[in-house]
């Protein structure tokens, strides 16, 4: 049985390219990077070749990067980071934020910071004027994402950086989801602090970066070494710098074909999705406003039997297809997707939701399967 895999915004898979730039880094050449002899030195340079790359990418200067463990700890740097070495106390944020921008959030709050959380439109989106309503001359630092990873909303970053900016405010945005997929002018966004994740971009797992804004005060999260320039200690990961390097190369010099293959497998998606439910399922994606990469819809009941979007996963996944629908496992309870609670989707509704998140490698061919099955599943535990 095939193994058609739409989960991609969860995570991807190793692009042979990178794993080939990543071999040598993983067997002879495996010297520490902070190490003078020659093994060490050769694996700097790597690191540096790396870094310079991806500054080109962004625009912005090899001194500006920070090389990480991936998003999350790029978010929680960067949040953390700037409420410890500000004046102000506090931070704004939104409701449909990943949990690696909320739970830090929540735990300055135990350190006698203060929190403003924004709520998002139906849309999943920040409305410029609720965050200028909200700034205060406490603000510290705001944090917003640009892209959301369960359904595909697209915030006005560049509007909402210079909004912050007039505040006095630092702005940081988690760019987990839209990096590889868009532009990434650090300049042109005007962000202070952007993060990235290798493995949402068919690079490994385990690497990431926190772009930082010459000038920006921030104090380290990981400490114990003086690597990154003091700004994140551990030993640095070779091979790992090495494959995000080869990815964001890739990702941004195929960008355009990949944008256009995965646009149009979206759109004979949704086509398909409407063809075969109707009035039966509704997307929550922002039509018009969204990623060219997920999917996400609800199952609508009408006489108050909603599908168990668990056992719809797992039925799924018999069937050889991999998907999210968005819901975490909370003390053995499935709980509700809370971006889509944000979003006004009724619990029952939103618990019946399903992420299709599509990659490179996918294919009308796929696509055709996952409709058929899907079908036949959805029938079989009710719908119709």
């Amino acid at each position: 049985m095939q193994t058609i895999y739409l989960d991609h915004a969860a995570t991807t898979q190793v692009d042979p390219r990178v794993l080939e730039a990543m071999l040598p880094w993983l067997q002879g050449e495996f010297g520490n990077a902070s190490s003078i002899h020659t093994l060490g030195r050769a694996a700097n340079v790597a690191v540096e070749e790396a870094r310079e790359k991806i500054a080109h990418y962004l625009n912005s200067t090899p001194a500006e990067i920070i090389f990480t463990s991936g998003g999350t700890e790029s978010d929680n740097t960067a949040i953390l980071g700037v409420l410890a070495s500000s004046n102000r106390k506090e931070c704004i944020t939104s409701n449909a934020e990943h949990h690696a921008v909320l739970n830090p959030v929540e735990m300055a709050q135990h350190f006698g910071f203060q929190s403003k959380i924004l709520p998002v439109s139906n849309k999943g989106i920040i409305d410029p004027k609720h965050l200028s309503a909200e700034l205060s001359e406490q603000t510290s630092i705001v944090s917003l994402m640009h892209v959301n990873n369960e359904n595909g909303a697209i915030n006005p970053i560049k509007e909402l950086a210079a909004i912050s900016h007039k505040n006095g405010s630092i702005f940081h945005t988690d760019a987990v989801q839209s990096a590889g997929k868009f532009s990434l002018d650090v300049e042109d966004l005007g962000v202070d602090l952007l993060s990235i994740s290798g493995h949402k971009l068919y690079g490994p797992k385990g690497v990431g970066i926190l772009f930082a804004k010459a000038g920006i005060e921030f104090k380290p999260f990981m400490i114990g070494g003086s690597q990154e320039r003091k700004r994140r200690a551990g030993t640095l990961n070779v091979p790992g710098i090495v494959g995000l390097g080869k990815a964001i190369e890739l990702a941004f010099t195929e960008m355009s074909e990949r944008s256009n293959h995965i646009s149009g497998l979206k759109s004979y998606l949704q086509n398909g999705l409407s063809n075969i439910y109707g009035d039966q399922i509704q997307f929550n994606n922002p039509i018009g406003n969204d990623a060219y990469h997920i999917v996400n819809i609800s199952f609508l009941s009408k006489n108050e039997k909603y599908l168990d979007g668990e056992m719809l996963l797992l039925n799924l996944d018999i069937e050889g297809i991999c998907c999210s629908n968005g819901s975490a496992c909370s003390s053995g309870a499935i709980e509700p997707s809370h971006v889509l609670l944000a979003t006004g989707v009724p619990s029952k509704t939103a618990k019946s939701s399903l992420r299709l998140s599509l990659g490179k490698n996918n294919t009308v061919e796929q696509l055709d399967y996952v409709l058929e099955k899907l079908e036949k599943i959805t029938k079989r535990m009710g719908l119709g």
